[in-house]
């Protein structure tokens, strides 16, 4: 089993991920993934934008992302990629089994296996 995901926390990684990486946006959530150079833990960042709406808005997206990425890689583990999750305005009224499938669907999309 592969080990839990770490925490891509500073503004650097989070824009080479954007700049280097592959997207796949779906209509709850847009994902970039960047394979790592050395093998490694697979690395997760999550953020939403001002134009979701409020801080409390805000937080209650992220919450939401973090937990379907928090189960889906417990049953589908990835390793050695830079993951970023970008929530989106659909992604805290979309029921929650759609969002874990629409996260799914981005990995598949990306090629993270």
């Amino acid at each position: 089993m592969a080990p839990p995901p770490q925490r891509l926390k500073c503004r650097a990684e989070f824009l080479r991920v954007a700049k280097s990486g592959r997207k796949a946006a779906m209509p709850g959530l847009v994902l970039q993934a960047l394979p790592q150079a050395e093998p490694g833990p697979a690395r997760i960042g999550f953020t939403v934008t001002k134009k979701v709406g409020n801080a409390v808005i805000r937080n209650r997206t992220r919450r939401r992302l973090k937990e379907a990425a928090r189960l889906l890689l417990q049953t589908r583990p990835v390793g050695a990629v830079d993951l970023v999750l970008i929530g989106r305005d659909a992604t805290r009224a979309r029921p929650f089994l759609v969002l874990m499938d629409d996260f799914a669907r981005a990995l598949d999309k990306v090629g993270v296996a």
